[in-house]
């Protein structure tokens, strides 16, 4: 159930980003709705991969995209991160929250020096963040407004630090560039972030 490898390397980094606001979901996690999701997934894959797409809009609710990471891709998720909570708010706005193991990210990491934010933590902590995705043209990019732990804002340069270790694959061994645009998967047009629900058209 993949959708492309280019796509599964932006799946990791959504997820390692957390694309999280300081909130924690009022969501109720499903494997009915996270079935739903993955039944989704693979329509789109299958749309996508035929020479001449048929015109399609595919809604995903809140629910279903957190039932999903939780629960049917849960095995999947980066060593690393947990609990990862997705928000959509509306005009292409994400929040959201995942916990990061700052140990298993610190072990593979150079000291940073005194004024490093990470040095002084470790354990499981809540990393938390927002912005705006723009997907249009079969183009993505993902626009980072803040991010931070514990209250604690993050410099821009340890967040791509976060995303790229985190989003790492043996396809793409440096990870995701959270700035760098993408490429949309299977042939998708365009997604559109509406409150409490995004629409993928192909």
């Amino acid at each position: 159930m993949t959708i492309s490898k280019k796509a599964g390397g932006i799946f990791f980094a959504l997820v390692a980003l957390g694309l999280s606001g300081a909130m924690t979901l009022a969501v109720d996690l499903s494997k009915e709705d996270g079935d739903r999701l993955e039944r989704k997934i693979d329509e789109i894959a299958n749309n996508g991969a035929t020479p001449q797409p048929r015109p399609k809009r595919t809604p995903v609710s809140e629910s279903e995209m957190n039932s999903y990471l939780n629960i049917n891709f849960k095995q999947k998720i980066p060593k690393g991160l947990t609990n990862p909570e997705i928000a959509m708010l509306g005009n292409g706005a994400l929040a959201g929250r995942v916990l990061v193991d700052l140990d298993e990210f610190n072990r593979n990491r150079r000291p940073q020096g005194l004024m490093d934010p990470l040095a002084y933590l470790s354990g499981k902590v809540p990393v938390t963040a927002r912005g705006v995705l723009r997907a249009q043209d079969g183009k993505g990019r993902f626009q980072l407004a803040a991010a931070e732990i514990h209250g604690i804002a993050l410099p821009k340069q340890v967040v791509h630090e976060l995303v790229s270790y985190f989003s790492r694959t043996p396809d793409y061994p440096n990870g995701f560039d959270i700035d760098a645009p993408f490429d949309l998967p299977a042939k998708i047009r365009e997604i559109a972030i509406n409150k409490g629900e995004a629409i993928v058209v192909q």
